[in-house]
């Protein structure tokens, strides 16, 4: 069948009047701007152009709800990001409640209004794209959202002092300003989440600076930012600046910007911390 076919498949099944078919298909055709596809066969359309006829079908029938179950999986990176984006417009176009399904983080991130975050059946929050990354529930949703995932480092707060924390042999201080919030926490184990973007290698450029220090593991250049991969260490070193290249192995200084940064208290039970992607104590940089 044709693209025009296609398009005016469902609306024959439900015997819809021909003037009537003619018409939504000619106006489908021009909001997913495929008027001039209409007389292609599918073996002559690329990977996108079969995706809008895909949503062409859907859009005839004027549906209440769309549901989308991973509708860009099968297309390259390129694509993706294309689609996403008509997807995203024809949303706001037709102002139909859209239901989408996947498994990419990013996808989920720009284009959904309120996000189900599911884990074997069960849900484990739904929230806001940005209420979801700035305050996740649990340890599932702070690794799953962001790209690089949250930093996650096992705390013991002191009994005596709640802003004392010890990471393995490393001692951190908190600062002031959460007292109040960690107080009842004094003596127990937390979880400290820290965004990649929240860690600076130099000390000067963070505001009330959580000062540790770690081991340079990879770095990964993309361009407009470096992934830097670090192992925290006990000892303290000197910092470096951002523009400096680091060695494999190098034992840099670095800060969390506090400014920035949030305590996230999770509760949690210990093999989730052992199974969480941070690797314990594995740090994620993201210099930009």
């Amino acid at each position: 069948m044709s693209v025009r076919e296609n398009l005016a498949f469902g609306l024959k099944l439900r015997k819809f009047p021909k003037e009537e078919i003619v018409r939504r298909v000619d106006d489908t055709a021009q909001l997913l701007e495929i008027t001039d596809l209409l007389d292609r066969k599918p073996k002559a359309l690329s990977g996108g152009q079969r995706q809008r006829v895909a949503l062409g079908r859907a859009i005839v029938r004027k549906p209440n709800v769309f549901l989308f179950d991973e509708p860009l999986s099968n297309l390259d990176a390129k694509l993706r990001v294309q689609m996403r984006t008509e997807i995203k417009k024809l949303h706001m176009q037709l102002g139909t409640t859209m239901i989408y399904v996947t498994h990419d983080q990013v996808e989920a991130m720009t284009m959904g209004d309120r996000i189900t975050v599911m884990k074997l059946g069960v849900i484990h929050q739904v929230d806001t794209p940005l209420a979801l990354y700035n305050s996740p529930a649990d340890l599932f949703v702070a690794g799953f959202i962001g790209n690089p995932a949250m930093n996650v480092l096992p705390l013991a707060l002191s009994a005596s002092d709640p802003l004392a924390a010890t990471c393995g042999d490393m001692a951190l201080r908190l600062p002031e300003e959460h007292r109040a919030r960690l107080a009842p926490w004094a003596g127990k184990s937390v979880v400290l989440g820290i965004r990649p973007e929240c860690v600076r290698l130099d000390a000067a450029s963070c505001a009330l600076p959580l000062a540790l220090s770690g081991r340079h593991e990879v770095s990964e250049l993309l361009g407009n930012e470096v992934y830097l991969y670090l192992k925290a260490g006990p000892s303290p070193h000197r910092p470096r600046g951002l523009d400096a290249a680091l060695r494999p192995r190098e034992k840099p200084s670095l800060c969390i910007s506090t400014w920035r940064w949030r305590i996230i208290l999770m509760r949690c039970r210990k093999k989730d911390l052992n199974s969480a992607d941070s690797g314990g104590t594995s740090l994620r940089l993201v210099i930009g």
